[in-house]
């Protein structure tokens, strides 16, 4: 009896063995992907990092989350402008927002500002004031402000050959 005792011990243990590898993934997975700013925080300055964020909060400054998605939930006011793969508006942004895959302005979302993306929903409700650039889904929006600097240096340099003439 003791060996039949031990064989179903160990088919028990088989299956608890299962979930603590899957336990550990879950967690890992869940709570360390976004980082949340509260409906009592204000945050002045710039923002950077690799994981998700939400914000309820306040914002003042830049966002830049080149590989994450940052949503700003309905308390959220953003006075910023915003770097990131996905953004979705439920509050309020005031500033520029560059996307490389998405922004979805929901219904109670407000934007003022211009947007660049490859794709853009806009909600019945929604309000946008702004201009709207829908790239291809290979091009950043990085080579156009590369390209904008030396356009911006050439008319400096005229201006001083100009002066010394």
């Amino acid at each position: 009896m003791l060996h039949s005792s031990e064989n179903s011990f160990l088919k028990p243990g088989s299956p608890a063995s299962n979930p603590n590898p899957y336990n550990p993934v879950k967690t890992v997975t869940a709570p360390v992907d976004q980082a949340t700013i509260g409906r009592t925080l204000v945050i002045k300055g710039e923002i950077t990092g690799s994981e998700a964020l939400y914000i309820d909060g306040r914002i003042e400054g830049k966002i830049i989350m080149p590989e994450s998605r940052v949503t700003i939930g309905r308390n959220g006011k953003v006075d910023a402008s915003i770097q990131a793969k996905e953004v979705v508006v439920m509050g309020k942004v005031t500033g520029n927002i560059d996307c490389t895959d998405r922004v979805d302005i929901r219904a109670e979302g407000s934007v003022s500002g211009d947007i660049s993306t490859v794709r853009i929903t806009v909600e019945d409700g929604a309000a946008l004031k702004g201009g709207i650039t829908v790239r291809a889904e290979g091009k950043a929006s990085q080579p156009q402000a590369k390209q904008e600097q030396p356009k911006q240096e050439q008319p400096k340099a005229m201006a001083a050959t100009a002066g010394n003439a």
